[in-house]
Parts: structure tokens; C-alpha cells; sequence
């Protein structure tokens, strides 16, 4: 199976963030056919209740690549053209599941041994299985982390801050507002206090940014509203002490903060182009467990988690000799950078 097929295979088994069971299967069972034919040995790393991390390896790991095996939703499935392989999860990361998995199989052909293939559950979510991987670490001096970068290695990214805001409030007929309180027009006045609080910036990140991602309350047009929530994400380029007083400092509301994971600076690797990225992976949640960490793949962020979600053919292609390059360096070389 080539890189394209195995793209389209994987983008169609729905994995949805908590439903990765059915593509973790699959890739045991391709997996174990390769570390069959090249004497290697996988298994699961349990993350949460029929949610395992699949971990192949040949010899003692050096060198890991890694991406999650977890997509946002809606699920839809594949189709391609001459150039590009469309559905969901084929930028963000099935095509580089596959990329990483043809990169290993040239390597392994090679002769070249040492090397591990980590998938994970539940990065777009709240890295579940990288911090269940980084419990159970195997040795590895290096984690090629997949993320599309446009095959560019990313010399940082931001970092993430998650909050789930909740308002109460009084029910009363909305004829007679005044013998209620509308959580929704007291949530509508705390987001407004969250959008002013100044947000920091960096040389190399950039602007801190927030996003509200869902607004959700209210029972009906002619109810004042008893219950308003909120979700919202600051992707943060440094110390995030300042945006969590100003969160706390909205008042009228309960914030709980449900998960953080913060900025970081990455290292450059000889012959790389390189970028930096806004969004967020699952390397800080690894904590270096799995070795010095690098961040590349093909495809654009742009267009994941879009309905128009896709990766060029030529990308993918070329991805499998960056990795298979990468590897081969680190292994020869201990991974000194420029």
C-alpha cells in the first residue's frame, strides 16, 4: 500500500476526538505486518478506557515520529484529484501518518534500525495519549513530531490556553424581565471584559490571540435565560500568569480553566527551510520524554479543520524523503543543528 492509499484508508475511519479505537486497530494490524517482515515489535500504550496509543519500534528506538491519530469533527471521508487527497484528518495528521510510516518501511529496506512509530490519541482535544506516552517513555533520543508545516521545520509554536465559562442566572417570563436575570446578557458582558485584557507578544510567536469558540444558553426567545456557557482558547506566546488574572478578574461567572500547555522554541536541523507556527501540538505535553523534539508535515494548517480540508500529492510525497533524511542524520550524527 502506498502513501496515497494508505491517506485514503485511514481518512476513511471516522477518529473523531474519543473515537480513535477503530483507526487504532488498523494501524496495529498494518503495523504488525512491518514489524513482522523487519523483526521489530509493537504494542499499545493504554491513554483512557479503548483509547491506546499504538508504539512500533525496530531495535532500541533513537529517533521516534510521531502525530495523533485523532481528527476533528465532522467526520467525511476521502476522495482525490491529480493533485491533492481530500476529507477530514488528511492534512491534520492522517496523511502524515502515512508519510511517517513510508519514511520508516525506506529506512527499514535500507538496512537502517533503531527507530520507533508513535501514534496517539487525543491531540486535538487534550493530548491525552502524549502524556500517557510520556509515562511510559522507551529510550528515544529524538521525536520527529508531524503537524503540517508545509514540510517546513517550525522553530516554534504557540501555546494554548482553555477555558470553559459559565454563567447562572433567573427564570422569569421575558415580558417581565425584572423579576429575572438573563445569564446570557451577563455572559455577553463578561466576554466583552475578556476580549479587552492585553495579551503579550514575543519576537519569534507574535501576537497572543483569543478565540470564543462556542456560546451556548437559554431556554427559548420568550425566557430570560437561567444558564449561559462559553468556550474559549488563548494561544499564548509566553508566561500566561496576566491573561489568567484578567479571566479571573471578569467576575459574575465561573472560569474553569480545563487545559494549558504552554509556547515553545524549537531547534533547527541542517538543510531545512524553516517557519513558525501559531498553533499548538502535542510536544509539551511529551515533557522531552521521547527525546529532543522537532515539528514538521506536509500539508497547510489553513485548511485543516475546514470543510475543505486536503494535502497536495506532491507534499506527501516529499515528506516521506524529509523524514526518512531526518532520521538518518539524527541517527549518524546526534542531531547537532545549526
Amino acid at each position: 500500500m502506498n502513501a496515497f492509499e494508505l491517506t485514503r484508508a485511514l481518512v476513511d475511519i471516522e477518529s473523531t476526538t474519543n473515537h480513535e479505537k477503530n483507526v487504532g486497530n488498523y494501524l496495529f494490524t498494518h503495523l504488525s505486518a512491518l514489524t513482522a517482515r523487519y523483526k521489530g515489535g509493537i504494542e499499545r500504550i493504554p491513554a483512557e478506557p479503548n483509547r491506546d496509543n499504538i508504539f512500533a519500534y525496530w531495535g532500541e528506538p533513537v529517533v521516534t515520529f510521531s502525530t495523533h491519530m485523532d481528527t476533528v469533527p465532522p467526520f467525511f471521508g476521502s476522495r482525490e484529484d491529480g493533485e491533492f487527497i481530500w476529507g477530514r484528518g488528511s492534512c491534520d495528521a492522517k496523511g502524515i501518518i502515512a508519510a511517517m510510516i513510508a519514511a520508516a518501511e525506506k529506512l527499514l529496506a535500507a538496512g537502517t534500525r533503531n527507530l520507533g512509530l508513535l501514534f496517539v490519541v487525543g491531540e486535538e482535544r487534550n493530548s491525552a495519549g502524549a502524556i500517557a506516552a510520556a509515562a511510559t517513555p522507551r529510550g528515544s533520543r529524538f521525536l520527529i513530531n508531524g503537524e503540517p508545516t508545509e514540510n517546513r521545520l517550525a522553530l516554534g509554536s504557540k501555546g494554548a490556553l482553555r477555558y470553559e465559562i459559565t454563567v447562572h442566572g433567573k427564570l422569569a417570563h421575558s415580558a417581565y424581565p425584572e423579576l429575572g436575570h438573563s445569564a446570557i446578557h451577563t455572559l455577553l458582558e463578561v466576554l466583552n471584559d475578556i476580549r479587552q485584557i492585553p495579551l503579550p507578544q514575543d519576537a519569534l510567536l507574535g501576537q497572543g490571540t483569543l478565540n470564543i469558540g462556542t456560546i451556548d444558553g437559554g431556554r427559548a426567545a420568550n425566557v430570560v435565560a437561567d444558564l449561559a456557557e462559553a468556550e474559549l482558547m488563548f494561544r499564548t506566546v509566553g508566561d500566561p500568569a496576566k491573561t489568567r488574572e484578567g479571566v479571573l478578574a471578569a467576575g459574575c461567572a465561573e472560569a474553569r480553566e480545563v487545559f494549558y500547555t504552554p509556547a515553545l522554541q524549537l531547534a533547527k536541523l541542517d538543510g531545512l527551510p524553516t517557519t513558525v507556527v501559531a498553533f499548538t501540538t502535542d510536544i509539551p505535553s511529551f515533557g522531552g520524554t521521547w527525546g529532543q523534539p522537532f515539528l514538521i508535515g506536509p500539508g497547510s494548517i489553513h485548511v485543516a479543520h475546514t470543510a475543505e480540508e486536503h494535502i497536495p500529492k506532491k507534499e506527501l510525497l516529499a515528506a516521506v524523503d524529509i523524514y526518512a533524511r531526518m532520521a538518518a542524520q539524527l541517527l549518524a550524527t546526534g542531531g547537532s543543528g545549526a
